[in-house]
């Protein structure tokens, strides 16, 4: 909830990593709060105070996975929404003429998104969403210290420069800077 908050302020594209991977966290504990409590809640130098609120977010979160069905599987209909702005955004910034470096950035991550879909067996997923996808599937492999190619780190690196700057398009027009 704390990294959640900062987060969400400070960059999107980290934010909707995180969630995932806290959605993941809670699937890894069987939705289980005790479970969590124990993992991670407990593991926080905070006050009893903010630990409750910690477990409330949680328990929210669980509750929220299992009315959307997504226990399995999936993400949450919160993280889907942020997705949904950034594509708005997206393609605002796209069709805008003052946007050439933002367009310039799409165009050379386009032939890695291209690619990535290719491979997907859902060719309905957002392009943004298979960018997420690839930065998410990468982080896991690091995790797993598992070995990543010379040209898939090319391509991360493009995905990754390319979310950044639509990150801070999206910081920017939260806070009034277009």
């Amino acid at each position: 909830m704390l990294i959640a908050k900062k987060l969400k302020e400070e960059n999107i594209s980290e934010y909707l990593l995180y969630m995932w991977q806290v959605e993941d966290m809670i699937r890894a504990n069987a939705l289980d709060i005790d479970k969590i409590d124990a993992q991670i809640i407990s593991q926080f130098d905070q006050p009893e105070e903010i630990k409750k609120e910690i477990r409330e977010w949680y328990e929210n979160l669980i509750d929220m996975m299992r009315r959307e069905e997504v226990m399995e599987k999936g993400h949450l209909l919160i993280n889907k929404n942020i997705i949904s702005e950034l594509t708005d955004l997206h393609l605002r910034l796209l069709k805008s003429t003052e946007e050439t470096d933002y367009s310039t950035a799409y165009y050379k991550t386009l032939p890695f998104i291209v690619e990535l879909r290719s491979k997907s067996t859902d060719k309905n997923i957002p392009e943004l969403e298979t960018c997420f996808a690839a930065l998410y599937g990468y982080l896991l492999m690091r995790l797993q210290k598992r070995e990543v190619s010379g040209e898939t780190q090319a391509a991360i690196s493009q995905i990754s420069s390319f979310l950044r700057i639509l990150s801070q398009k999206y910081r920017n027009e939260r806070k009034g800077d277009s």
